[in-house]
């Protein structure tokens, strides 16, 4: 569909469901990601272990998980020095206003309501990615 080069980065998609994180990973594909640059953890925890692990440029974060939810995971990932500026997309069904705000202020960069269609969040997440 795309044919926009994008810089490398690691992308990790932080979701408790597989069937989200797969839909995620295609619309990044479909967008021109490298599909070795896509990273998949089910929770917070597992989503920390790769943030350690390696460098990642990109986060989108499910909410609503077990063992470490999406807005714990942005708390301790903001606290590490190396990810005070990366950007974090959340990416939930949790649609109240109040969320949004306890969203921003634990410090995502921009937040995204389930259900999204692709164009939709390629529009969101497509000026990271630029080179």
């Amino acid at each position: 569909m795309a044919s926009t080069s994008f810089k490398r980065m690691n992308i990790l998609i932080v979701d408790d469901s597989g069937v989200m994180r797969r839909i995620h990973k295609n619309i990044l594909i479909e967008y021109g990601v490298e599909e070795s640059d896509i990273i998949e953890a089910e929770d917070g925890k597992f989503a920390l272990d790769h943030a350690t692990a390696k460098p990642i440029g990109l986060f989108l974060v499910d909410w609503n998980m077990p063992r470490m939810n999406g807005l714990d995971f942005v708390r301790k990932l903001r606290a590490m020095d190396a990810y005070r500026t990366t950007p974090i997309i959340m990416i939930t069904s949790e649609a109240a206003r109040y969320n949004v705000v306890e969203a921003i202020q634990a410090g995502v960069t921009n937040y995204i309501v389930k259900p999204i269609k692709g164009k939709a969040l390629f529009e969101k997440i497509g000026k990271y990615l630029q080179a």
